[in-house]
């Protein structure tokens, strides 16, 4: 059985990584595959390279208060890209 492949996003303005790495890390630990698409991340970016890299589930950290705006339009774009099957 393949490994639980996940995507890691940093989107919007916000700059703060270490938690995202931290979960990341924690992730690769426990056997998943992991890409983390670093800081500054747009919703399109985020919907490309989990289409991309045909992830499984796609991990949002945003610690600036625009994950309410941010993460919906993750999952908009996802379905509206074919890939609503991705779980955010």
């Amino acid at each position: 059985m393949a490994p639980i492949r996940v995507l890691m996003a940093k989107p919007g303005l916000d700059g703060h990584d270490r938690g995202a790495k931290v979960v990341s890390r924690a992730l690769r630990d426990a056997g998943m595959e992991v890409i983390y698409t670093g800081l500054r991340q747009s919703p399109d970016q985020i919907v490309q390279a989990a289409i991309q890299e045909d992830v499984d589930f796609v991990g949002l950290s945003c610690l600036s208060g625009a994950h309410n705006s941010l993460f919906p339009k993750v999952v908009e774009l996802l379905k509206e890209r074919g890939a609503g099957e991705i779980a955010v």
